[in-house]
């Protein structure tokens, strides 16, 4: 029984991660569409935005936090800003460098799975052994 609340506790925080990254996207979107020239308006990324913190919100009132997550969820909503500035910054090379949003996102990733226990051997053995157990 606590493994299937286990289970269900990581995939709200999963979930919860995916949904900042979303918003961190749609926020450079805006910011973008205010501050570039070349960026035209598009109601999609409003929408998107609108979902995705109603959806945050919705989480947060049914599922308890660890401690963790709140600023993993941070981290997570500036690689979704600083990713969609690089990519904007790659199709449209004259408004500047991304050089500074490639890096910081990346290190932001890094930083995200070690926390969330990607890099550890633990981790890997402890997957192997749910995996047989199924």
């Amino acid at each position: 029984m606590s493994n299937e609340n286990n289970t269900l506790h990581t995939g709200s925080e999963k979930k919860t991660l995916i949904l900042a990254l979303i918003a961190g996207m749609c926020s450079d979107s805006l910011l973008s569409w205010i501050t570039m020239s070349e960026v035209s308006f598009s109601i999609f990324p409003v929408i998107a935005l609108v979902l995705a913190v109603q959806s945050l919100y919705q989480e947060y009132l049914k599922n308890p936090v660890s401690e963790d997550i709140p600023l993993i969820g941070l981290a997570c909503f500036f690689v979704g800003a600083l990713g969609h500035s690089a990519f904007l910054k790659a199709q449209y090379p004259e408004s500047g460098s991304s050089i500074f949003a490639i890096i910081v996102s990346l290190l932001l990733m890094l930083w995200v799975g070690k926390k969330l226990g990607y890099f550890t051997k633990a981790s890997a053995e402890q997957s192997k052994t749910e995996e047989s157990a199924e």
